[in-house]
């Protein structure tokens, strides 16, 4: 693409989209190490809104950013991420679930698909989409339109979402560049800014937090087999995406498997020095 096409296309933007409250998700976001904006998108939905460092000053590709933001939120958690991203060349949306591997869908800044039909069928199916219609609106999203830009294509994925009890705050439009999406969430009523306080302050205000959540089972000090099967899982899962990330320069990817490897570590190190009965 021309440099002057790609100046005159959208900004890099993402939003993260957590199908849980804003507050079972305000100690875990800033894990990430990255100034966000937290608000209500739903009855059963959060939004984050990235400031945006690391791709507007870093150069990181937005989508691998978002990839490992989302799968980082997902690990171990009840509920699925679904990452929107976008930038002057292409759009799409990553959906990461527990440990599973994370689904990606991609168009063209035209609006042209460039992505697996399986991906968006495996997508619906992960966040519990009506297997008729609103599967029937999903597949609609991948078959060429002359008319659909990839802007447009976000769009249509999230009016099918409504149906699942999403609901974005006006102005958190895909497309929007990141400062713009940063303003019109923080205007909202509730929202919450979401920064890093260092690595104590928030690992106590994550643990005191979650204890009271439907993670408590899972985690380290629970001394339950659903703990250790978790912190084994979280080790094996941890070292080969944080290897990747160093290897690939990947801030997204690096965050996601250090989390991993330090939460699956502290778990392990609890149970090996628990009192056995």
């Amino acid at each position: 693409m021309s440099t002057e096409a790609r100046a005159s296309g959208p900004a890099p933007g993402a939003l993260l989209l957590c199908r849980t409250d804003p507050a079972s998700l305000a100690p875990v976001a800033p894990l990430l190490r990255e100034r966000m904006v937290l608000t209500q998108a739903g009855p059963e939905w959060s939004a984050l809104v990235p400031e945006g460092k690391p791709w507007s000053h870093g150069g990181e590709p937005v989508d691998r950013v978002l990839t490992g933001w989302a799968t980082a939120l997902a690990v171990g958690a009840p509920w699925p991420v679904l990452a929107l991203w976008w930038d002057a060349d292409r759009a799409g949306c990553t959906l990461a679930a527990g440990f599973r591997r994370p689904v990606t869908y991609v168009w063209l800044a035209n609006g042209t698909p460039a992505g697996e039909d399986e991906a968006m069928r495996t997508l619906g199916a992960r966040l519990g989409l009506d297997p008729v219609l609103d599967m029937q609106a999903l597949e609609r999203l991948t078959a060429a339109d002359a008319g659909t830009d990839a802007r447009a294509r976000l769009r249509g994925l999230l009016a099918v979402l409504t149906r699942a009890g999403l609901t974005l705050p006006p102005g958190l439009t895909p497309g929007e560049p990141a400062t713009r999406l940063r303003e019109a969430a923080l205007v909202r009523p509730d929202a919450e800014k979401i920064a890093w306080p260092g690595c104590r302050d928030a690992l106590r205000t994550a643990l005191d937090a979650v204890g009271t959540t439907r993670l408590g089972p899972w985690l380290p000090w629970a001394g339950t087999p659903k703990a250790r099967a978790l912190a084994l899982a979280q080790v094996a899962a941890g070292l080969p995406l944080t290897t990747w990330g160093l290897r690939h320069r990947s801030g997204g990817w690096i965050v996601a498997g250090a989390l991993l490897l330090a939460h699956g570590a502290l778990g392990l190190v609890y149970d090996l020095g628990r009192p056995r009965d």
